[in-house]
């Protein structure tokens, strides 16, 4: 089977890897163009190491860019890690069209920041999906899913690089060989169950320290690594990362009740946040103990 791998970034990279590992034909990579001042998308440089065809076009639309994939003669195209989108005329040219990741369980957390919200919203399991994309966001039938657990200390990081990446990977290559077989199913989504969530900002990841410590918590761990939960100590932004709930209750919402090498011990509404480490504004990660000691941060100030 005459594959086209079409992906970005770490994810894009890793498909294509597999594939050329175990042996399927993938006869062009396309990825996104390249931006000015940044280094070049990993799956490019892999895929030009490897010697085969790259196409990076502005627009899917664009005739040149159709007459490329129809030269091809593909008979599936994989989208893995895709933010441009690819219309239904060149979605369509191979012969069993396109599949395409996506890290929920659809039709819930439709949109780019699917991993996010759930771990925010404190769900104790997400997901994967492998789905035929049409021209609706993230709305097209269904060829299989994947569950993952949320666990209590789960970040985004280890959500999606522990639990979704290597196992959105296998299942790319489980459902390319269903297609292969024509054993793949085509389930069509409850849209009426389906959900949206735009990108998860900073202006998400504000700290409110007077609400419950299990939403700051997950607050917290739902943006770490990105875009990375923030509060304010003398009037500048500082990012909090690596946190841990600690049931001992004491101090007033946003109080530092504690300063030791663990970390820095922050009240919240019925219970405590111990915090790991600190990115203050315009500087790098550090322990917070080194930044308590750094920026003078003394027991019994507040943060926000």
């Amino acid at each position: 089977m005459r594959i086209i791998v079409n992906g970005q970034q770490a994810f894009g990279k890793a498909v294509l890897e597999a594939m050329l590992e175990r042996g399927d034909d993938v006869v062009a990579v396309f990825c996104a163009p390249d931006k000015e001042g940044r280094r070049a998308d990993p799956i490019k440089d892999f895929a030009l190491e490897k010697g085969l065809p790259l196409y990076q076009p502005k627009s899917y639309k664009d005739p040149e860019t159709l007459a490329q994939l129809r030269a091809l003669k593909a008979d599936l195209c994989v989208m893995a890690y895709v933010i441009q989108f690819v219309p239904e005329e060149a979605r369509e040219i191979p012969t069993h069209g396109s599949i395409c990741f996506h890290p929920s369980l659809l039709p819930k957390h439709r949109g780019p920041s699917s991993i996010n919200w759930p771990i925010i919203w404190g769900a104790k399991t997400t997901g994967l999906t492998i789905f035929y994309p049409n021209d609706g966001l993230d709305e097209g039938a269904i060829l299989l899913q994947k569950e993952v657990e949320i666990a209590d200390d789960d970040t985004l990081g280890t959500v999606y690089f522990d639990k979704i990446f290597p196992l959105g990977v296998q299942s790319v290559l489980e459902a390319a060989d269903l297609i292969k077989a024509g054993t793949a199913p085509r389930i069509e989504q409850d849209h009426s169950q389906a959900t949206y969530e735009s990108w998860c900002r900073k202006d998400n990841a504000g700290i409110d320290w007077q609400k419950p410590f299990d939403e700051v918590y997950n607050l917290i761990r739902g943006t770490d690594p990105q875009p990375g939960a923030w509060t304010v100590h003398k009037g500048k932004t500082l990012q909090i990362y690596d946190a841990a709930k600690l049931e001992g209750d004491g101090g007033v919402p946003g109080e530092v009740v504690e300063i030791s090498d663990q970390g820095l011990v922050v009240a919240a509404s019925g219970g405590q946040i111990l915090v790991g480490r600190v990115r203050p504004d315009g500087g790098k990660k550090m322990t917070a103990a080194d930044y308590a000691a750094e920026s003078g941060l003394a027991k019994g100030e507040r943060l926000g």
